[in-house]
């Protein structure tokens, strides 16, 4: 009786034991990449600097290779840190790895999904995208917002001028930020924030809490357990931001539909998506949720990206005096006298542009771009299961001393007389991202940097404070999903003309 009763017990055992022994032998032999030995539960909590994870992932690559495998909590995290290895899954398993990660703050914000950026890799999504980027940043329309860009680089000339009059210091951070925030607010909804204006201060306040109710819900939703974000009190933060957010659209959609609204708001981008919302033979039937989710994605990924960009190009000149003679050198020598540079002078500027691009190598605008497997795949002999989290460490791959000789040092010539450009082909130089999800407004991002840095360089001769040197100027940057400068970059400033 006991003999059948252990049989009977021990039966239900055996067979689940017997199916995944199968199973695991019906498995191709291959590994998981490999990574630092974590502990029970936690994993790899314990030993990510969680200041600068860019930088303790791209050191810990050198050891356990440029594709890695970590756990935190529950999470898999697969991380990218070399060019070679990004190639072989940005563009040879361009699908798989074509897929977004969920959080609970990223569904709220692009109102379930129905954005470009957050959304999951769906025929809706290739034909919004494509709709997106036809109407919105397509060549002939970044071109016309130019003499938008072009005004608005006059105005902060003007400003600054002014305060080299005054022999004031410039915070210069502070200064190109409110620049590309004027550019954008102009770019995509035709009207100026003033700056000491509520509505100003609102803009602020969203974009800087918006970035970390993103990471912070992240953690509990596929680290940890969603329901965590209720009882941190992140679901209510979540949705206090939704509402302010949903609220400005609201007013800039109000504003628009008004028949006595101001000319500047024709034809700017949410103008542009009521005329798509109108078109009944657009590929994609949207509505206003739609145009709110647009307007997010335009709102949120270019209020930091030019300006902070614009940060570390005169960190790094300031610190290279010879580059900083050679860049001005060449734009003094071309525009001369005529106290102007315009469109046409920007494309004979080639050490302009080599600034410009080693710039964004050094130091990319969002050191880390998170992916989503959409399906198994293999890199390297190495298995990647469907719905791995995945992190392209894009300020590791800007710096690969296997692509890059010197790679951490400032030597913008390494881009002279090279095909580089940022399409994302070449996968040692990715700033923007590659493949499938590449950022569609990277056109007219460098656009505008270009422009900005060129007058800037141009009008005025930029100085170390008083009582420090180069060595002085620091290049530690802050926590986030935007690499800010951590400490503000204050300069003395004398007009060249």
């Amino acid at each position: 009786m006991n003999s059948l009763l252990f049989i009977f017990l021990a039966l239900p055992i055996f067979i689940v034991f017997l199916l995944i022994a199968t199973q695991n032998k019906s498995r191709p032999n291959h590994r998981r990449p490999p990574g630092p030995k974590g502990l029970p539960f936690i994993g790899n909590l314990h030993q990510v600097d969680v200041s600068k994870p860019h930088v303790w992932l791209a050191k810990i690559s050198h050891k356990y290779g440029p594709l890695m495998y970590l756990k935190v909590f529950r999470l898999p995290v697969v991380v990218i840190s070399s060019a070679d290895v990004a190639k072989k899954a940005l563009k040879l398993n361009d699908v798989a790895f074509a897929g977004r990660p969920y959080t609970s703050a990223s569904l709220r914000f692009s109102y379930d999904h129905s954005d470009i950026i957050t959304s999951f890799y769906t025929d809706y999504w290739r034909k919004m995208r494509k709709m997106v980027v036809h109407h919105l940043f397509s060549p002939q329309k970044i071109r016309s917002f130019r003499p938008v860009c072009e005004d608005e680089v006059s105005r902060m000339i003007a400003a600054i001028s002014n305060r080299a009059s005054s022999n004031q210091l410039i915070d210069f951070g502070e200064t190109v930020w409110s620049f590309n925030c004027d550019v954008l607010c102009r770019v995509e909804f035709g009207k100026i924030l003033d700056q000491n204006s509520t509505s100003s201060r609102r803009f602020h306040k969203i974009t800087t809490q918006f970035a970390a109710c993103i990471v912070e819900t992240f953690f509990a939703d596929s680290v940890v357990f969603g329901w965590i974000n209720k009882l941190s009190g992140a679901s209510r933060r979540v949705e206090n931001i939704f509402e302010d957010l949903d609220s400005f659209y609201q007013q800039l959609i109000d504003e628009h539909l008004d028949p006595n609204r101001p000319e500047s708001m024709n034809n700017d981008i949410l103008d542009l998506l009521i005329q798509l919302r109108e078109d009944h033979s657009a590929a994609v039937k949207i509505d206003w949720k739609h145009i709110k989710a647009i307007l997010m994605n335009v709102f949120i990924a270019g209020t930091d990206t030019t300006g902070t960009s614009l940060s570390w190009a005169m960190t790094a000149l300031m610190k290279n005096p010879s580059a900083m003679k050679k860049v001005q050198e060449e734009i003094r020598s071309l525009v001369g006298n005529k106290r102007s540079v315009d469109e046409d002078d920007i494309e004979k500027l080639p050490y302009l542009k080599a600034v410009v691009k080693e710039t964004l190598r050094l130091y990319p605008p969002v050191p880390f771009t998170p992916k989503e497997t959409t399906e198994a795949c293999i890199i390297d002999g190495y298995e990647i299961d469907a719905k791995t989290f995945v992190l392209v460490n894009t300020w590791a791959i800007g710096r690969d001393p296997e692509y890059w000789e010197n790679p951490d040092e400032f030597l913008p010539e390494r881009f002279l007389n090279t095909s580089f450009d940022f399409k994302g082909q070449d996968f040692g130089f990715i700033p923007f991202g590659s493949g499938r999800r590449i950022c569609p407004g990277a056109p007219l991002a460098i656009a505008n940097m270009e422009m900005a840095l060129a007058k800037l360089l141009y009008f005025f001769n930029w100085e170390i404070p008083n009582g420090m040197t180069k060595e002085d100027i620091d290049t530690d940057s802050s926590a986030g999903i935007i690499l800010h400068k951590k400490n503000p970059l204050h300069l003395r400033v004398k007009n060249y003309i």
